[in-house]
This record gives structure tokens, sequence and C-alpha cells, in this order.
């Protein structure tokens, strides 16, 4: 089945088709700005955007970066608030004239590595975690997701985690690799004593660069490089549409 997938994030908004039955982007991802406050009609136009580069007329699977309730997001860290409460499967779907269905965007990652990437065949405890603006993360057991976890939003030592573990925090306060290393691996560190996953994946932007931190991380779990790099939060997004449409 093909679908439109989109990944909406704090920096950027990614789409391209995707065959759902093998992972595979159909043509190459287009990428826009996140429009400065995303607001949701700003949002929506970049969605729509995205939908009409492609002359796509049917199922788009979008990741979001919130907690989300039937296409509504709960929570709104890395986009504007008033997102909360509002009905972006609904306002995607007017903007672009095709049903959409809305997911967690770490969620969306989180099973496209496990149906495609790192986490294939693997049982047990799987952390997925995102690294870019913020930190996002999904948890699956034994392939089957508990979702909405956004468990970046966590506090440590009295500051929430993705403000100092994320990408952007990394960027911003212009840190080494060695140093930001150890807050990762803090955060990763207080997840294995909630958790105790058997294995850890992390994604995201960073995870291009993955030989800069993966091998300075001290850990109990395995931990991978996201097989599909920054394009799980697409093919992700797509996958959940049609497991969302059709149950499979």
């Amino acid at each position: 089945m093909e679908i439109l997938g989109i990944d909406i994030g704090g920096s950027g908004i990614k789409g391209a088709p995707v065959d759902t039955e093998t992972g595979a982007l159909l043509a190459p991802r287009m990428r826009v700005p996140t429009p400065k406050l995303a607001k949701p009609r700003q949002v929506a136009g970049a969605v729509d955007q995205i939908v009409k580069h492609f002359d796509w007329h049917d199922l788009v699977g979008c990741g979001f970066p919130a907690a989300i309730r039937s296409g509504i997001p709960l929570t709104a860290a890395n986009i504007h608030k008033k997102w909360v409460g509002k009905d972006a499967a609904a306002l995607f779907r007017e903007a672009t004239a095709c049903p959409v269905n809305v997911v967690n965007d770490a969620d969306a990652a989180g099973l496209a590595e496990i149906a495609f990437g790192a986490g294939q065949g693997h049982n047990g405890v799987v952390l997925i975690v995102t690294i870019g603006t913020g930190l996002g993360t999904s948890i699956f057991i034994n392939g089957h997701i508990l979702p909405n976890t956004e468990f970046g939003h966590i506090e440590i030592d009295g500051q929430e985690a993705e403000s100092r573990a994320s990408d952007a925090a990394r960027k911003r306060e212009k840190l080494s690799w060695k140093k930001w290393s150890k807050r990762l691996n803090r955060y990763l560190q207080t997840m294995e004593r909630l958790f105790w996953p058997d294995l850890i994946i992390l994604g995201g932007g960073v995870s291009k660069k993955y030989e800069q931190f993966i091998p300075r991380l001290n850990l109990q779990a395995d931990v991978l490089p996201a097989k599909l790099l920054n394009e799980a939060g697409i093919v992700g997004a797509a996958l959940a549409a049609r497991i969302l449409t059709d149950g499979s």
C-alpha cells in the first residue's frame, strides 16, 4: 500500500510517498522549514505544500510532536500552545482535501524501526529515543507499543531532560560530543532504571553521526543507531496510517 508519510518536527516538516509493505521511500523526500510559531494554520499550510509537491490525492499519515488521542494533540512542547485540544487530523484533511491520520511522531519512528529497522525481530522491551529539537520516546514490549510515552519531558536534577540532552541543546550550548554524550548517557541511564529495556535504538536527525556518541555511552542494554535514520518518522507515519485505516 502506498501512503504519503509526513514527519512534523520542531525545525522541519518532511514527507515522501512510502511503500508500507517494504518501508521504502518511493520518491526523494521533500522538506520545508517548520513555521516559526508553528501555529495550526501555518503548519497545515506546510503539510499541504508537501501534499501538492507530490500531487497526492490519497491517504496521508502525519507524525506529530505531541501526545495524540484520536487525532487531537494533548500536549504542546515544541509547537504552539494553540494545538492543544485542536483536531489536527481534521485540520489537515481540510487543508489537503486528503484522508489524514495523525499519531505521535516518536511512536511513528518506533513503528518503522520495529517493522523495518534496527528493532526488527527483537522481542522483550525495546526503547526508541528520537533525538532532535526534543527527545521523543516510544516503548515496545514484544512488538506491541505503549503509545504517547513522551519521556523526553521527565525531570532530571530539576530540569526537563530534553532541555539538556536533545540535539538542539547540543547545538545551542555548542557542546562537544564528549560533553553532550555525558548528558545523553545520564538520561538513558535514568530510562534504564525505570524500564530496564533489552535494546535501546537511537534515532532522529543526530543518528547519522552515531559514531560520535554511541561508543561513549555506558549502558546495560544493547544500543543501536536507527537503521532508517531520519527517515523513520516518514516511514512510520505512513505505516501508522495504514494500521489505523485497515488494522494491518
